[in-house]
């Protein structure tokens, strides 16, 4: 890349981060060429703090990294792109953006937080031990929950039919969680079969 930091009197280009499953805008922050090398260096996205004035790691008190999956620059060589994969929250507020646009993003911070309840091997955890009794009991309990979907979808009470969607959806994203699969790779398919044939 050949980025230009010199367009700018203090030498920073703002550098947009974007989750690279969600293609969530995270939040906008500033580099110069010490820390967009840090950055490639480290795989971990580091801006520099006009605030601090000095490099400043996303994540470095937080634990709420940001992990780099791919970086482009603009067509004047001045603004760069980010594709990243969060390690939490990004924002300060505990959100996963800074611009409060939490739509359609959902789903994969449950995705997110079912992978982290399985690695906790938490005894107290509902989700630890269903997966603990293996894939014939979560896919099973998909089952049911579809089963139980359908009822309600024959009878009028809003309410129940949306818990019953809620609790079919839940057991849905462990079953590909236990079988090594995501929703981007479910979305994958969906997005091949939309193209015009």
């Amino acid at each position: 890349m050949s980025l230009n930091f010199n367009k700018s009197n203090d030498e920073l280009i703002p550098v947009i981060i974007q989750d690279f499953q969600t293609l969530q805008v995270l939040m906008l922050g500033y580099m110069n060429s010490e820390a967009y090398k840090k950055t490639k260096l480290e795989n971990r996205v580091t801006f520099f703090s006009r605030s601090k004035n000095r490099l400043w790691t996303k994540g470095e008190t937080s634990g709420n990294y940001l992990e780099v999956i791919s970086v482009y620059e603009d067509c004047d060589k001045d603004t760069i792109l980010i594709m990243a994969k969060p390690s939490g929250p990004t924002c300060h507020n505990g959100t996963m953006s800074c611009f409060a646009n939490e739509e359609n993003t959902f789903l994969y911070h449950l995705e997110n937080i079912l992978k982290d309840r399985i690695k906790s091997n938490d005894s107290n955890s509902y989700t630890v031990s269903l997966v603990q009794k293996g894939i014939n009991k979560v896919a099973q309990k998909v089952g049911e929950e579809a089963v139980e979907l359908i009822i309600e979808a024959k009878d009028d009470n809003a309410n129940l039919f949306l818990n019953e969607a809620a609790d079919l959806m839940y057991h849905y994203l462990l079953l590909l969680q236990v079988k090594g699969f995501s929703l981007q790779n479910v979305e994958s398919i969906l997005k091949s079969r939309s193209t015009p044939k």
